[in-house]
C-alpha cells in the first residue's frame, strides 16, 4: 500500500507548534497591575506639567518599581530630569525608553539633544550584528517575535496546503516565506542576544575619576564627566571597572554609574 503524502509531516508539523509556544512563553507574561496605577500616571504627568518636576520623577518612580515598564514612563522620567539639569539619569531613562519604543521621533530627538549637552565626546560604534542586522534598532524585541509568529503559522499554512494542493505558486510563496522565516528568527535570536549582553552603563555623576586599581590611591587615568556612556565589565568591593570604545580602562566608583539594561 502506498503511504499516504501527510504521514510523514505528521511529525514535522508539531515542530513549529513547539516553537511557537517557546516564542509566545517569552512573549507573554502575567503582568500584575497594582490598583490606581494609571491614576498616579496621570497625577505625574500633572506634576510635570506645572513645573514640579521632583515631584513628577518620584511619581514615576513609583510606577517602575511597582512592575509599570513602559516607554511612555521612561520617556516622561527622561524630560523631568532634564529638566532639572541631570542629564546623566535623563540619558539613562531615553536609552531605557529606546529599548521600548525606538521609533519615537520625540524620544529621539530628544535622546540626541541630551548627548550634544555631555562634555565627553564618546561615539558608540557598530560592530558587525549592527551593521549586518541594521533594521534591529527601530524594532523592539516584542515586535521581532511576533513576526516570527506570524511568519512561522503562515509559513506552515501554505506548507500544508501544498501537501494538499500542490502548485506552483504555493512552491514559491513556501520558498519566499521560509527564507522570511529564518531571517525573522535569526533577528530575534540576535536581538535577543544584544539585549541579554548589553553593557552599558551611564555616568550620573558631574564628575568621575577612572582610576588604575580599585583604591583611591590608585594613580589617576583619566576623567569622565555626567551623561558619558560607558561599558561596564564588573563590580567588585564598591568599585566599577569600566572601559571605552578606544580601549581605555579604568575603575570609577560604583555609586557614579548605573547599567542601563536592568534585566540581567
Amino acid at each position: 500500500m502506498r503511504p499516504s503524502p501527510t504521514s510523514h509531516h505528521v511529525h514535522l508539523f508539531w515542530i513549529p507548534l513547539a516553537l511557537l509556544a517557546a516564542v509566545l512563553f517569552l512573549t507573554f507574561r502575567s503582568d500584575a497591575r497594582a490598583n490606581g496605577w494609571e491614576e498616579v500616571f496621570f497625577k505625574a504627568n500633572q506634576a510635570y506639567k506645572e513645573g514640579r518636576f521632583q515631584e513628577a520623577i518620584d511619581a514615576y518612580g513609583r510606577l517602575l518599581d511597582s512592575g509599570h515598564e513602559n516607554g511612555h514612563i521612561y520617556y516622561n522620567l527622561g524630560n523631568a530630569h532634564f529638566r532639572l539639569n541631570q542629564i546623566g539619569q535623563a540619558i539613562l531613562n531615553y536609552e531605557r525608553a529606546d529599548v521600548l519604543m525606538p521609533r519615537d521621533a520625540d524620544l529621539n530627538f530628544n535622546l540626541g539633544y541630551a548627548r550634544d549637552q555631555t562634555q565627553d565626546a564618546i561615539s558608540q560604534p557598530k560592530g558587525f550584528m549592527d551593521t549586518t542586522f541594521f533594521w534591529l534598532h527601530t524594532m523592539t524585541l516584542h515586535e521581532l517575535s511576533w513576526a516570527f509568529v506570524v511568519l512561522n503559522l503562515v509559513f506552515w499554512t501554505v506548507f500544508l496546503i501544498r501537501l494538499f494542493r500542490p502548485s506552483e505558486w504555493t512552491f514559491y510563496t513556501a520558498l519566499i516565506l521560509l527564507v522570511l522565516w529564518f531571517l525573522a528568527g535569526a533577528s530575534f535570536g540576535v536581538k535577543y542576544f544584544q539585549q541579554q549582553t548589553d553593557d552599558r552603563a551611564v555616568i550620573l555623576a558631574k564628575e568621575a575619576d577612572a582610576l588604575a586599581g580599585p583604591d583611591t590611591e590608585d594613580t589617576l587615568l583619566f576623567k569622565l564627566h555626567e551623561g558619558a556612556i560607558v561599558l561596564l565589565e564588573r563590580s567588585e568591593d564598591g568599585w566599577s571597572l569600566v572601559s571605552l570604545p578606544d580601549n581605555k580602562r579604568g575603575w570609577v566608583k560604583k555609586e557614579t554609574i548605573e547599567r542601563i539594561n536592568q534585566r540581567t
